[in-house]
C-alpha cells in the first residue's frame, strides 16, 4: 500500500499534556494511511499506575504483621502491582500506616509523607491507626492518622483480615484509574495543631499562651 508522505511538525512538550492535540496529531497521522489508535493519556499512564503502586509500610503494633500475610504466597498481592516494596519514602507510591500514632512519633511519620514524591497515597490499616482504637482519647495517642497526613483509604479491624487489606488495594487502584494526573492537585496539609507541638528535631516546643489555648479549648 502506498502511504503519502506525511508533514507534521515536532509536537512541544505541552502537547503531551493535552488529549486534544494529541488527537489532532493522530488524525494527521491516519489521513496519511498510517493506521493508530491512542487511548486518553490519563487512561494509559493511570493504568500504568495502578498496576506499579510502590508501597513504604509504617507498622508500629500487631496489624503490620497482617500486611505480612498479603504479601505471602497464600494471598499474593503481587498480582496486583504491589510486590515491591520500599524502605525510602522517596521511591514510594503509598504508604500503609499501621498500629497507634503517638504524639511523640508524629512527625515522624510526617517528615516520611512528606518525602514522598507527588502523587502519593495513604492507606490506614486497623482501628488503632484509624480512630485511635482501645486507646482513643489517651493523653498521648493520635484519634487517627488522617489528623497529621490525609488518607485515601481506611481499612477497620483489629487487625484486619488480609482479604480486607487487598480490597483496599484495589479499591486505590480504581482511585488512581479515574485520576487526571496532569490536572491533580497536592494533598491538603494535615496534623497542623498536633505538629505545632513539635520542633523538627522532635523536641516539644516550649508552651505559649496560645498553645495553651488550643490544648484547653481543644481544635477541630
Amino acid at each position: 500500500m502506498e502511504v503519502k508522505d506525511i508533514k507534521i511538525k515536532s509536537m512541544k512538550t505541552e502537547d503531551f499534556r493535552d488529549n486534544e492535540s494529541l488527537q489532532k496529531y493522530i488524525d494527521e497521522l491516519e489521513k496519511g494511511g498510517v493506521g493508530i489508535k491512542v487511548a486518553p493519556l490519563d487512561k494509559v499512564i493511570n493504568w500504568g499506575r495502578s498496576y506499579s503502586v510502590w508501597p513504604l509500610t509504617f507498622a508500629t503494633s500487631c496489624c503490620g504483621i497482617e500486611f505480612m500475610c498479603v504479601a505471602a504466597a497464600r494471598h499474593d498481592f503481587a498480582r496486583f502491582g504491589f510486590e515491591v516494596t520500599r524502605n525510602s519514602p522517596r521511591q514510594a507510591d503509598v504508604i500503609f500506616v499501621s498500629g497507634t500514632i503517638t504524639k511523640k512519633m508524629a512527625p515522624v511519620l510526617r517528615r516520611l509523607y512528606d518525602e514522598m514524591s507527588e502523587p502519593k497515597y495513604v492507606i490506614a490499616v486497623g482501628g488503632c491507626t484509624v480512630s485511635g482504637g482501645p486507646f482513643k482519647s489517651s493523653y498521648h495517642v493520635v484519634d487517627g492518622v488522617d489528623k497529621i497526613i490525609p488518607v485515601d483509604v481506611y481499612v477497620p479491624g483489629c487487625p484486619p483480615r488480609p482479604e480486607a487489606m487487598l480490597y483496599a488495594m484495589m479499591q486505590l487502584q480504581r482511585k488512581i484509574r479515574v485520576e487526571s494526573i496532569f490536572k491533580m492537585p497536592k494533598n491538603p496539609e494535615n496534623g497542623s495543631v498536633i505538629l505545632s507541638k513539635y520542633n523538627s528535631d522532635g523536641t516539644l516546643v516550649t508552651p505559649t499562651s496560645e498553645t495553651k489555648q488550643i490544648e484547653e479549648g481543644g481544635a477541630e
